[in-house]
């Protein structure tokens, strides 16, 4: 697993947001052959698809990413300052930043009208979260607010609760975290796994795990990203992850699960570790880079290999999308931005796009984007987006 400054240091390259003393610090990084391959993965996408990159070089492009780098390195003699990295459109290699999304891997010849301009900018989500005590009263979570009591804190940002052995054998009582459409949210648990609650979630949890029993929670709803606290520390007891068609029992590690209400399936992905996902039927081990599939109605678990950076790129701050219908990328981007989507042309939904975009960014700016290709305008009214 990548450290998680490298995941940083690459969002801000992405992003152009990298200052000269962190492009050094990134070259640096690169000289490990792991990291090279987190690094590629994520600058891959970087570059037009498929016809766009029939020429396209791997290790030619790093090298001369490289370059530029230590190019801007030199030039900015270490000063903060941001960094706006770009290629010449000649060269073929076309960076995302320039080019954020490509339809059917190439632009289209339609004239472009771009209805985007004038409009009121949509701005991104951020963080809050409703939490729900044992007594039922609910406590509004979001930034600059600060709210603590003896067994946990919260800065608005994130969820803390204190760190705390297993208790009695009786059964605890729980807490629930929902995180609505526009929002995210960190939560440390009382044995120290830490959660990351994408938008339109809900976690379960107890405020304490109970002495010889499994430590368990509930996804209700929506995604999350768990790095589990090691069962080593634990007395041995494991921890499982319960969703309305599976469990996920580990003994540490970090994955993640996306259980929609809106989406017919529930998948899993494994990043760290090793999980066994259970669905009463059967039960199906995962390696890292795999990842579980359920469909609602299907008893069988099929398993397949994926790109893992593209799966959590939400969790690192990014929207990242590969040959995805523009109803699912849609959806996606909805949750996070508190929209509401109307297709005006039923065949529009199946139009296929890739690219990724910062989650701090405003929405408007990738709308135009994809208005670039000619092939799909959007009409914006307060927050709801009509795709013609």
């Amino acid at each position: 697993m990548a450290p998680e400054k490298l995941e940083e240091l690459i969002v801000k390259y992405i992003t152009r947001s990298i200052t000269g003393e962190e492009l050094e610090l990134l070259e640096e990084y690169l000289e490990n052959p792991v990291n090279d391959g987190i690094f590629r993965t994520f600058t891959e996408l970087n570059y037009a698809l498929d016809d766009l990159m029939s020429d396209y070089k791997p290790e030619e492009a790093k090298q001369k990413i490289l370059s530029v780098i230590r190019k801007e390195r030199d030039r900015t003699k270490y000063k903060q300052r941001l960094v706006y990295l770009r290629y010449a459109a000649a060269a073929v290699i076309l960076l995302l930043i320039s080019l954020p999304f490509v339809f059917n891997d190439s632009f289209s010849d339609k004239p472009v009208i771009n209805a985007m301009e004038g409009i009121t900018e949509i701005p991104p989500g951020e963080d809050r979260a409703i939490l729900t005590l044992e007594d039922g009263s609910n406590v509004v979570l979001e930034n600059g607010e600060k709210y603590t009591t003896e067994k946990l804190k919260s800065d608005g940002k994130s969820l803390v609760y204190e760190k705390a052995s297993p208790g009695a054998e009786e059964e605890a009582a729980f807490n629930y975290l929902t995180v609505p459409r526009g929002g995210q949210f960190f939560v440390r648990l009382p044995d120290s796994t830490g959660v990351w609650l994408n938008s339109e979630s809900r976690l379960k949890y107890p405020v304490h795990f109970t002495k010889n029993r499994p430590r368990e929670v509930e996804l209700v709803y929506g995604e999350a990203y768990l790095d589990v606290s090691s069962a080593a520390r634990h007395g041995n007891m494991a921890f499982k992850v319960k969703t309305g068609a599976q469990t996920v029992e580990v003994l540490g590690t970090e994955f993640n699960i996306k259980a929609y209400r809106d989406e017919h399936r529930v998948t899993t992905t494994l990043v760290e570790g090793r999980v066994a996902v259970d669905n009463e039927e059967m039960k199906k081990m995962l390696s890292p880079g795999q990842q579980s599939e359920i469909r609602d109605g299907d008893k069988d678990i099929e398993v397949h290999e994926v790109n893992v950076a593209m799966e959590i790129a939400w969790k690192n701050g990014l929207f990242m999308f590969d040959k995805m219908p523009l109803e699912e990328m849609m959806r996606i981007l909805s949750r996070w931005y508190d929209l509401q989507v109307k297709f005006e042309d039923e065949k529009k939904k199946e139009m296929v796009f890739s690219g990724f975009l910062s989650r701090s960014e405003n929405v408007n700016e990738l709308l135009k984007n994809i208005e670039r290709t000619g092939e799909v305008k959007f009409l914006v009214k307060e927050k709801t987006v009509i795709i013609q």
